[in-house]
């Protein structure tokens, strides 16, 4: 079990940096700095058709140690998730996975989010290779990709890449050097990179035990039926936890600042 475990974040790492050139630069510049650079958790995306939602693609962490701990609820995005521990490797990178409430948009989304759904092919639906699958219905149309845009900027995202590692996350705890999150958002910023400021570059407080920033996603250019677009592709996240009046290092996630991370993908123009 601990072989599948090191496997599937092994695997999903190269898939992920490969989609997002910017991730490998902000961990080659930490480990640099002498950072140990180790990572907090990862984010899924998917519909809440049964066959790709969340309990269909958590099944290959479950698979792999891990169990349910919480649920999260979106109402602004029309969002539900829920998020995984491993049952005995407290030091396991922890699993996040929300699915877009389809019934919830517009008829024409649901009809164009369905028809691509219906296109993976079976073996693959009933497989827990599907998190490798990434864009499992075939090469999108960037008009489509717009036309849903208009509604949710992660059904887009989702329509384009499919399943994979939304991202990873630094933790910070494990930094000495840039140990506060102001100071690794500053040095970021230094060094180029477009830090997310949807509700503030910092979401969260020492006080909700949970600060987390984040990157925008990098743009990467890809083949659509109608031509090559650059899209933003998948993030970096930095995760800063704080114990409670126990003592006990808090573990969960606040749907509020979750809520404003979500925008990491988010089609923007750089200046």
């Amino acid at each position: 079990m601990e072989n599948k475990k090191s496997f599937i974040f092994n695997k999903l790492w190269d898939i992920y940096i490969s989609q997002n050139p910017d991730v490998h630069k902000v961990y080659t510049l930490l480990t640099k700095e002498g950072e140990n650079v180790t990572n907090d958790h990862i984010a899924y995306r998917t519909f809440n058709d049964p066959r790709i939602n969340v309990d269909k693609i958590s099944q290959a962490f479950i698979s792999a140690g891990y169990k349910f701990v919480q649920e999260y609820h979106f109402e602004e995005k029309k969002l539900f998730a829920k998020h995984f521990e491993h049952k005995t490797d407290k030091n396991a990178p922890r699993v996040f996975i929300s699915e877009l409430k389809l019934e919830e948009f517009s008829d024409e989304l649901q009809k164009i989010i369905g028809a691509e759904i219906d296109k993976i092919l079976t073996n693959l639906l009933n497989s827990e290779d599907i998190i490798f699958a990434g864009n499992a219905w075939g090469k999108p149309s960037f008009v489509t990709y717009n036309k849903l845009r208009e509604e949710s900027e992660y059904a887009a995202w989702v329509y384009v890449f499919g399943f994979c590692a939304n991202h990873f996350t630094v933790n910070i705890n494990a930094l000495k050097k840039y140990n506060t999150i102001q100071k690794l958002n500053s040095f970021l910023k230094e060094k180029g990179f477009m830090v997310n400021n949807a509700g503030g570059e910092v979401k969260g407080s020492p006080e909700e035990l949970l600060e987390q920033s984040s990157i925008m996603s990098g743009k990467i250019k890809l083949e659509f039926t109608d031509g090559k677009h650059e899209v933003p592709s998948c993030f970096y996240e930095f995760a800063k936890r704080y114990t409670d009046s126990t003592g006990k290092l808090f573990s969960g996630f606040i749907a509020k600042s979750a809520n404003k991370i979500f925008e990491s993908t988010n089609f923007y123009k750089k200046d």
